[in-house]
C-alpha cells in the first residue's frame, strides 16, 4: 500500500529535489506541512523531522473529480519526508490502492498514471 524509498540526503535536500522532480512530472507543490514546527506552535515537542508535500496534477485531478468528487476527500496527493533510524524516508500512498475504496474502477488508469509520476518523483529525489 506505501511506496518508500531511502536516501542518504537530508530532509530538506530531499525535499528540493522533490520539487524539481514533481516540475518535471507536470505536479505542483502546492504546499508543504513542517510537522515538527506545527506541532511546536501547539505546544508539542517532537524531534522526529517530517515534511508533508502535498503534490497535483491539475489535469488527473480534474478527471478523477468529475468521475466520483468523493475522492476528494483524498486529495492533494502526499509525499512524506522524514528521518527514521538515522535515514532520510520518502513516502506515499499508492494511488492504485488508494482509490479501490472509491468503488470507480474506471479510474484505474488514471490511478495507475499518477502512480507512475509519483514513484518516478520519489525515485528521483531519493537519489
Amino acid at each position: 500500500m506505501l511506496y518508500i524509498k531511502d536516501s542518504s540526503k537530508s530532509p530538506e535536500q530531499a525535499g528540493q529535489c522533490l520539487e524539481a522532480a514533481a516540475q518535471k512530472q507536470q505536479f505542483g507543490v502546492l504546499t508543504v506541512h513542517n510537522l515538527k514546527e506545527t506541532m511546536k506552535k501547539k505546544g508539542v515537542e517532537m524531534d522526529m523531522d517530517c515534511l508533508i508535500y502535498e503534490v497535483c496534477n491539475p489535469f488527473q485531478a480534474k478527471k478523477v473529480l468529475e468521475a466520483n468528487p468523493s475522492v476528494s476527500t483524498v486529495l492533494p496527493c502526499r509525499i512524506s519526508i522524514y528521518r527514521q533510524g538515522g535515514k532520510t524516508r520518502l513516502a506515499t500512498i499508492l494511488p492504485t490502492e488508494m482509490l479501490r475504496g472509491f468503488d470507480s474502477p474506471e479510474l484505474e488508469p488514471v490511478a495507475r498514471e499518477v502512480e507512475r509520476a509519483m514513484v518516478a518523483m520519489i525515485d528521483e529525489a531519493a537519489s
